[in-house]
Formats: structure tokens, sequence, C-alpha cells
């Protein structure tokens, strides 16, 4: 390969923190001893939150009433288009039934996980869109019991857009709570009297390191990292927009990674000299977490060829993937890990992010190399089943018996045994050996 960074990052430190896992095991180790009381008393302390864990109806109503009709309307939108994905992936999951041979069926059922735990994170934004992408999804995707938690701030409680996105998809119960305590809840079964099967959405590292405690107990989406943003362009691209994108990404924290992969010197010059004019005409807030990202985590990489910059990409398997680029049917054929892509000078991440369709919450820190996006599948248990008349029994029980004993499972080869005894009391078979050395 012959890249070139433009731009470089401090090496990235994949090591544990150490402080984070310990606070997390204690608190979660404190909730699962002290029930309700232990959360509320941690909402008391770290969010200052004094009301009801439990959102009532009339707080669903009081936060409709402080939205304005356009706000509403936007968030209707938004809805739509998330569902109406969500539907259509839950059309392309399939139950099917086969003879595999004459008296052998088998099969496929695709049944929903019981309850789903939606955690909807707070902090400097309000994150409506995240409560569309994960209740949404799993009221599509048919399960029965759909619990939603998110912060309740010291004065406001829960942000009425988030409240009401949650209502309007149809969560069954919302629990202000946020942070470990929130996770634990979910996973105890806290307030709701129903223990999630599956937790999934977007936190902080305590959110993420206190699912990752409880993955095994519970089933989680992904340990999300902070959000990452890779874009590939060309000399066609436009770097006004390029630089837009980049540092529109960036501001989600300072410590989200945003990568842009180039063919073109000329482009790749110009992104970094307008770069901090563009996070400097960001408000305050927004300002500081672009201006740390692109201090400390971007990278920019140029690239002698489109096929060097694919083999860029998918090394950082990136969760967010833009292209903007000639014969994009050429990218979307070869590009492989990514979750989710963006093609197109038209297509942004925040289109994504916020409201085109697809869901947002995506694998981050590699995990693309292996893992997609939150979709239906990952609320629904794809299982099987198989059923045998007795001649079917008669040719696969005598095979079972012998791979069996040539594992030394003399057990497992029995259970074949008893059966083709009983079945075909006539016959002899050949059932292997019991050394468990082959026949």
């Amino acid at each position: 390969m012959t890249i070139e960074y433009l731009k470089r990052a401090t090496p990235a430190q994949h090591q544990i923190d150490a402080a984070t896992g310990e606070t997390v095991r204690r608190m979660l180790a404190e909730i699962e001893a002290g029930g309700e009381d232990a959360a509320q008393r941690f909402a008391r302390e770290l969010d200052g939150w004094h009301g009801p864990v439990v959102v009532d109806a009339a707080g669903f109503t009081r936060a409709e009433q402080q939205l304005a009709p356009g706000v509403k309307d936007d968030i209707r939108f938004a809805r739509d288009r998330v569902l109406d994905f969500a539907r259509r992936q839950r059309e392309s999951l399939h139950e099917f039934e086969v003879e595999l041979l004459p008296g052998l069926r088998a099969g496929q059922k695709l049944i929903p996980c019981g309850t789903a735990g939606c955690y909807v994170p707070g902090g400097r934004y309000a994150h409506a869109a995240s409560a569309i992408m994960s209740v949404g999804t799993a009221r599509v995707a048919g399960v029965r019991h759909v619990i939603a938690a998110t912060p309740a701030s010291r004065d406001a409680g829960v942000h009425p857009a988030i409240l009401y996105a949650m209502q309007l998809c149809g969560a069954d119960t919302v629990l202000a709570l946020g942070g470990v305590q929130a996770v634990a809840a979910l996973a105890l079964g806290l307030f709701s009297g129903h223990a999630a099967d599956i937790i999934v959405g977007p936190g902080n590292r305590f959110v993420a390191e206190a699912k990752r405690v409880l993955f095994g107990r519970v089933g989680i989406d992904v340990v999300a990292g902070p959000t990452e943003s890779a874009v590939i362009a060309d000399d066609s691209a436009d770097p006004a927009i390029v630089t837009a994108d980049l540092i529109g990404q960036a501001e989600h924290g300072p410590d989200s990674p945003v990568w842009l992969i180039t063919t073109s010197r000329a482009l790749a010059d110009e992104v970094i000299r307008r770069a901090p004019a563009v996070i400097e005409a960001l408000p305050p807030v927004a300002r500081a977490a672009a201006g740390a990202a692109w201090r400390d985590y971007a990278e920019v990489v140029l690239c002698s060829s489109r096929e060097e910059a694919v083999e860029v990409s998918d090394r950082y398997a990136s969760e967010h993937l833009q292209v903007m680029a000639r014969d994009l049917d050429w990218w979307l054929a070869r590009l492989t890990n990514y979750g989710s892509l963006f093609l197109g000078e038209e297509t942004t991440v925040a289109y994504g992010d916020k409201c085109s369709g697809p869901n947002h919450i995506l694998p981050t820190r590699g995990a693309a190399r292996y893992s997609g996006g939150l979709s239906v599948g990952k609320f629904i248990k794809t299982v099987t089943w198989q059923r045998l008349d007795r001649s079917a029994s008669r040719a696969v029980g005598q095979v079972a018996a012998r791979i069996s004993r040539l594992e030394g499972m003399e057990g497992h080869a029995r259970t074949g045994d008893v059966r083709l005894a009983k079945y075909f009391p006539e016959e002899q078979f050949d059932l292997g050996r019991l050394d468990g050395h082959g026949r």
C-alpha cells in the first residue's frame, strides 16, 4: 500500500477502563441487593432527579402539550420512515419447513423476545430519534413488552420530545432513569415487573460497561463506543460539503473519531484548511466537542487508487461510511465493513441519524467487521424444529449412533440404539464400536 496520512490521530488506546468497570460492578451489585430503592437513590445522587421513576399518563400529556405542532410533525415523519424500513426488514425474514429426506421434516420459526429494554441517552442532546430507533423497531418486531429508560434532569425531568417519541412508538413503560441504574432496572425488571430479555441503545461509557457486564444474563445489541464516521471522496467531491459532514459528526463528542479517505491531495488539503473555521462557527457546546474530536481523533488518509481506499476503509470498519465519489455502484459492490453506508453527496449521515429510515444504532470500534446495526432481527429469535417418522429415524439413528461412538459419547449413541431396537426389532444394524474408535 502507498497510503499517506496527512493528518493522524494519537494511536488508539485499546484498554479496559478499570475505574469505570469497578464503579459499574459496585452499582450493579448494590441495585440487585437493594432493588428499586437503590436505583432511585442513584437517580437522586447522580442526576438530581427526585420525581417518580415511572412516567404516568399525565407526564406524556404534558410532554405533548409542550411541543410545537411542527416538532410533532417532524417526529412523526421520522417515526414513519424508520418503522416502514423496519417492517420491510421483518417481511424479509421468513419461516420455512422442508423435508430433508423422506419422513424427516425440519423448519425455522421466528419468535420475538418477550421483553425488550430500550435505553435512550440524555445529556447534552435530546435524542428523540434514538427513542424511535429502539422502541419503534422493537414494537415492529413483535416484542410483547417494550420498556424504555432515559435520564431525567434535575429540574425538567425527561425531555418532552423523547417522551413524545416513546409514546408515539408504543413503549409500554417509560422509566425516568439513566446510566447504570437504568440498565440494572431494565435487566432486573424493576418498576415494570418485566425483566428484559435484551437491552439495546447507545449510552456513555458507564452504560456500555453495564451492558457488557450483564451480557449473557441478558442479550445486548452492541457494546457501543464513541460515534465514528468516515468519508471516502475523490476529486469530484465538494470540499465544503465533505468538511461540513466530518465536523457535523465530530460534534457527537470530544472522543468521536472522523476519518477522511481520499484519492485527491487537493481535496484533502482543502478540507484540512476549512475545518477550523467550520468548527469555530458552531454553537459553544458543539464547538467544544467537535474541536477536541478533530484535534485528537481525526485522520486524513491519501490513497493512490480507489481499490486502496476500499482496503483502508474496510480496515477502519467505520460505524458510518459516506461515499462522495464517481461510480457509486462500484463502491456499493466492493465495500464490506461498515455499520451503515451513505452513497452520494445528496446523502449524509445526519439524515440516517434522524429520520431517513435505516436504524442509527450501529456497531463501533471495528465491530462492523462481523456485525450489523440494530434491526428487527435483533429482537427476534431464529429457532429451529424437527420431526421424524420411524422410517427417517431408522436412517438417521444408525448414523447418529456411529458418530456418537466415534466421539466417545456412549450415552448419545444409546438414544439411537433404543429407538432402533423398539421400531425394528427384527433388524441388525451397524451401530459402531463401543471403544469410540469407529467400526
